[in-house]
């Protein structure tokens, strides 16, 4: 609820006129507004993307348009982006795939996160959580991380894919931990997840929104979230901060961006829009639901997500070194 009301504070102080020149905003949109998802339909950014543009539309007086742009771990999409027409009819949505993965692990890749981009505010975070397969006794992390010091190198850990966010995560747990888990990687998460069920291997690290179905079905348990407080959705499943893991947080994002040189008065708008979505209880509901936690008044800003950015930047540099990761 006080989340609720600071958001709706930004909101109002947003619609100063002097905050927010209309003269200058009298063309813009003048038609749909077309967002670049870089990953397939259906998917956890493409879900929060729609769910928060269409809440903006009546804000902005036009409707979004989601156009799924697949390949290139995100790429594809992002320089689609990068190369639009900076004018505030083509906007990013951006995560870490495209904006912190990409940057650490392909060579010349034809953007730069920092660069090309005009943040408009973040919209979601979804925390990482450790799932273990049904035949695994470990009830906790501390007793998982017991288990793990026991039988150092025989846990085997699954994640979506080489240089994801999952991937990431786990490279920084070993590393902060010692708990010397093996990676077992996959490509995509629908057959790691079935993989899971069957106990082909002890866990998994996996975005919350897949991974709250399962808990809540009893299919698998999720034994700690790499959040930094408790999630709502399993109140009680501990962090893995409060399980000893000093600092350890993960989470996959999802923000939306302009190209570099929209006007600052489009950008003010969108970032209007973004906030009065997110303070809309029927919104903020939806994506609870989903698994996300939506992003602070702060967050949810052109300053807030490139200081997100340029941390989790910093960040996936880390964990890259320690797992010997390479750009290709």
């Amino acid at each position: 609820m006080a989340q609720r009301r600071t958001l709706l504070g930004a909101v109002a102080a947003l619609a100063c006129p002097m905050l927010l020149p209309r003269a200058a905003l009298a063309a813009w949109p003048d038609r749909p507004i077309r967002v670049i998802v870089p990953f397939a339909a259906g998917g956890n950014t493409d879900v929060v993307t729609r769910t928060i543009t269409q809440a903006m539309a009546e804000s902005v007086g036009r409707g979004f348009v989601i156009e799924n742009r697949a390949g290139g771990a995100g790429s594809l999409g992002a320089e689609m982006a990068a190369r639009a027409q900076p004018d505030g009819h083509t906007l990013l949505a951006g995560s870490g795939g495209s904006l912190t993965a990409n940057p650490v692990l392909q060579n010349n890749l034809p953007y730069n996160t920092e660069r090309d981009f005009a943040p408009i505010g973040l919209v979601a975070r979804v925390p990482i959580g450790l799932v273990v397969a049904p035949g695994v006794a470990a009830r906790n992390w501390p007793d998982f991380l017991a288990l793990a010091k026991a039988t150092p190198g025989q846990l085997n850990i699954a994640t979506p894919a080489v240089g994801s966010t999952a991937h990431f995560a786990l490279e920084l747990l070993n590393n902060d931990t010692g708990a010397r888990l093996t990676h077992v990687p996959y490509r995509g998460g629908g057959s790691m997840v079935a993989d899971l069920l069957a106990g082909n291997f002890d866990g998994a690290l996996l975005e919350l929104t897949t991974a709250l179905p399962l808990h809540q079905e009893g299919k698998a348990r999720i034994l700690a979230v790499a959040a930094a407080q408790r999630v709502p959705q399993i109140p009680n499943v501990a962090t893995f901060i409060e399980g000893g893991a000093t600092g350890f947080t993960s989470t996959s994002f999802t923000g939306l961006l302009a190209p570099r040189g929209t006007p600052t008065e489009v950008v003010t708008a969108l970032h209007m829009a973004l906030l009065g979505a997110l303070a809309a209880p029927a919104v903020a509901q939806r994506l609870v639901t989903l698994g996300c936690t939506p992003a602070t008044p702060e967050e949810a800003s052109p300053a807030g997500l490139a200081a997100y950015l340029k941390a989790e930047l910093e960040k996936y540099r880390q964990a890259a070194a320690l797992a010997g990761l390479k750009p290709q």
